[in-house]
C-alpha cells in the first residue's frame, strides 16, 4: 500500500468510526461496520458494510438514514461515493454464521 493510500485508509477508518458510534446509539441491533477497497480503483471500489445482529433487526432499521450518515461522514473527508446504494451495503451476524460459519474474512473477500 502506498503512503497516500494508507493516509486515506486511516481517514476513512476515522470517519467510519464516528458514523459507527452514532449508529450504535440510534439503530437497534446494529453492531459494527467495516470497509473494503482497492485503491487502484478508488473511490469506485470503496464498499462499506454495516452489520446488524439479526435479519429481523436489519429489516426494522432505517437503512436510508444509516446510508445518509455514512455518506455524510465520508463527505467530511472529501470522499464522494458514486453509487451509495451499491457502495453502502448491509449484512447480519446471523447470515454470516449460517452461510460462512461466522468467518467474516471469507465473507468479505467475496464482497
Amino acid at each position: 500500500m502506498k503512503k497516500s493510500d494508507k493516509k486515506m485508509d486511516n481517514a476513512i477508518s476515522s470517519a467510519l468510526t464516528d458514523a459507527c458510534e452514532a449508529a450504535l446509539e440510534t439503530h437497534n441491533g446494529f453492531v459494527w461496520l467495516t470497509h473494503v477497497v482497492n485503491y487502484r480503483r478508488f473511490p469506485q471500489s470503496l464498499l462499506i458494510i454495516c452489520v446488524f445482529d439479526t435479519q429481523a433487526n436489519l429489516e426494522q432499521a432505517d437503512t436510508q438514514a444509516m446510508r445518509n450518515s455514512v455518506y455524510e461522514a465520508l463527505l467530511s473527508i472529501n470522499v464522494r461515493l458514486s453509487d451509495r446504494d451499491r457502495q453502502i451495503a448491509f449484512d447480519t451476524e446471523e447470515a454470516c454464521e449460517a452461510e460462512n460459519q461466522g468467518n467474516w474474512a471469507r465473507r468479505l473477500a467475496v464482497a
